[in-house]
């Protein structure tokens, strides 16, 4: 009777150690092996406002106006001016009077 509850046990054990790996094997297929996922985009946001307040009448309202929405966006649009259609989000941000708010 022992040696039949030991023999159990062992057995149970031994399906779910092996029902967790082939859960696991599964998992990996599925997300890790077709296809790596993209590593969250990191930004130095002082950086890229610095660069695109450089020609700004007014600097550190400017680099206080894109800093908020770099945080909020993850990005910021190349040069000085303009090129929106690079950081959607950034050209999307507005005040409460409608007015865009990322400089």
């Amino acid at each position: 009777m022992a040696f039949s509850r030991s023999f159990i046990v062992s057995s149970l054990l031994l399906s779910l150690v092996l029902f967790h790996m082939v859960e696991a094997h599964q998992l990996m297929s599925n997300f890790g092996a077709t296809s790596p996922s993209p590593l969250p985009q990191t930004i130095d946001c002082g950086d890229a406002c610095k660069g695109r307040c450089l020609l700004s009448s007014r600097p550190n309202l400017c680099k206080r106006a894109c800093g908020s929405c770099c945080a909020v966006c993850k990005c910021v649009p190349p040069g000085t001016a303009g090129n929106f259609d690079s950081c959607e989000c950034y050209a999307k941000l507005t005040t409460r009077n409608q007015v865009r708010k990322c400089p």
